[in-house]
């Protein structure tokens, strides 16, 4: 008697296989958590440096650290002192650092020896730094080079900016060029039009000062919104990338830390180095 054909079977995957693509998916979008949370933590941990890198770091005081940050950020300093050592340091200060002991500062920190001061003088059209005479002549009773800068408000007349500035600074022999400060993007205009009341006010406060003025700002803000219109100015860069432990050849000034620790100064302190010795600072002044 022949056999009927049976019918084929219809195959499913087993209990076993389906385990297994579940397991792997688990995996998968764990792996994924595990990344995306990495990302946050390096974000949070140089959260100063992205807002540098994005060009909407502010003048505002830098939030204290943790133990684990502080250790951190220590050791980034002592790295990047012992490799500059042949170079000359020195700070940056506005009201943000409260009243300064200009003379704990001279005499009690022999282990991070400073050659110069730049000094917050003016913001905008209208605005004087309230600590900003103290600290000039706190700077120059101690001996140090002093030099004046102003916070640029892009979306405020610059030819005002100037003014302001002009108004507020007298600059003396020994005294350094005067900083443009440039940190944001404007908000009512364009950045061409940005550009152009930035050049305005170089050179407005280069006729009044006989001085070519010094450009600070964040590294990528410079490169991606000034570099081919403002090249021939010394560049003062700020960059606290953890990568970064060398000062560039094409930077005149490198503000390497936000974070800094002096007696004599209460909270942090802003960092700099002078891409030269001592000799080549003097030069640069009036």
């Amino acid at each position: 008697m022949k056999r009927q054909p049976s019918k084929p079977v219809r195959r499913t995957k087993s209990r076993k296989n389906s385990k297994k693509i579940t397991q792997g998916t688990i995996l998968k979008y764990s792996a994924l958590l595990l990344f995306c949370g990495f990302l946050v933590a390096m974000a949070y941990q140089y959260r100063h440096g992205f807002l540098y890198w994005l060009g909407f770091k502010t003048d505002k005081r830098v939030e204290a650290l943790s133990k684990e940050e502080r250790k951190i950020e220590n050791l980034r300093i002592y790295e990047i002192v012992e490799r500059h050592k042949e170079k000359v340091f020195g700070i940056d200060v506005s009201h943000y650092q409260d009243k300064i002991d200009w003379e704990t500062l001279r005499n009690n920190n022999d282990e991070f020896p400073l050659g110069f001061v730049f000094v917050r003088a003016t913001a905008g059209k209208n605005k004087v730094d309230g600590e900003f005479r103290n600290n000039w002549i706190g700077a120059k009773e101690q001996g140090y080079l002093r030099g004046a800068y102003h916070y640029y408000r892009p979306d405020e007349n610059s030819l005002k900016q100037a003014d302001n500035f002009i108004k507020n600074v007298t600059l003396s022999k020994g005294d350094l060029p005067p900083v443009l400060d440039i940190e944001k993007i404007p908000n009512g205009q364009s950045l061409d039009s940005l550009q152009v009341g930035l050049k305005r006010w170089l050179d407005k406060v280069e006729d009044h000062y006989g001085m070519k003025p010094i450009i600070y700002s964040g590294e990528s803000f410079y490169t991606d919104f000034l570099k081919e219109e403002f090249e021939g100015y010394d560049l003062w860069v700020a960059s606290y990338s953890f990568f970064e432990d060398e000062i560039r050849n094409d930077w005149l000034i490198w503000q390497f830390t936000d974070k800094g620790e002096l007696k004599g100064i209460k909270g942090m302190i802003d960092v700099d180095i002078y891409n030269g010795n001592m000799e080549g600072l003097k030069r640069l002044c009036k």
